[in-house]
């Protein structure tokens, strides 16, 4: 009789092993599911800082076009010397270089003109979007970065800053 109680040992240690083998493996998959889940979000994590930064150059674009529309007109363009620039429409494509090449930059400008004593002033609003990717796809990133800007013009002081 106690050869019949080795034998079913031996069968239940190997149910066992079995069953250890099986939890193991199912642990290890976990495993690497979440360190593939960690990677894809660590790389998500800086495309996100990227198509900021690209949103913000296209945003300081807009800023620098209202600023100074001369340097960016093509040809150039004088403006009235009694009035504040207008905004350019519809909106512009910005292309950037390096790291933010890959990133689809658009720029818009809104106006909003008005007086103050003698003064002109433009209130501009300028959101810059950059995208990367198809929307829908696990890999599209966008961000978007609105900004307000002023310009003041004094018609009977032109030498006067507003």
């Amino acid at each position: 009789m106690s050869a019949m109680c080795r034998d079913r040992s031996r069968g239940f240690s190997m149910v066992s092993a079995i069953f250890i083998l099986v939890v193991l493996a199912v642990l290890a998959a976990a495993l690497v599911t979440v360190a593939g889940m960690q990677h894809a979000s660590a790389g998500l994590d800086l495309q996100g800082a990227r198509a900021y930064q690209a949103a913000r150059a296209g945003a300081e674009w807009g800023m620098y076009r209202i600023v100074n529309p001369d340097a960016v007109a093509d040809p150039p363009v004088a403006l009235p010397a009694n009035d504040v620039p207008n905004c350019w429409t519809p909106a512009e494509s910005v292309p950037l270089a390096g790291e933010l090449a890959q990133f689809s930059v658009s720029v818009s400008c809104a106006r909003v003109r008005t007086t103050e004593l003698d003064r002109i002033i433009g209130v501009y609003t300028i959101v810059s979007s950059a995208a990367f990717g198809v929307p829908q796809q696990p890999n599209h990133v966008s961000r978007e970065v609105q900004v307000t800007v002023s310009r003041c013009k004094n018609p009977v002081n032109p030498g006067f800053v507003c």
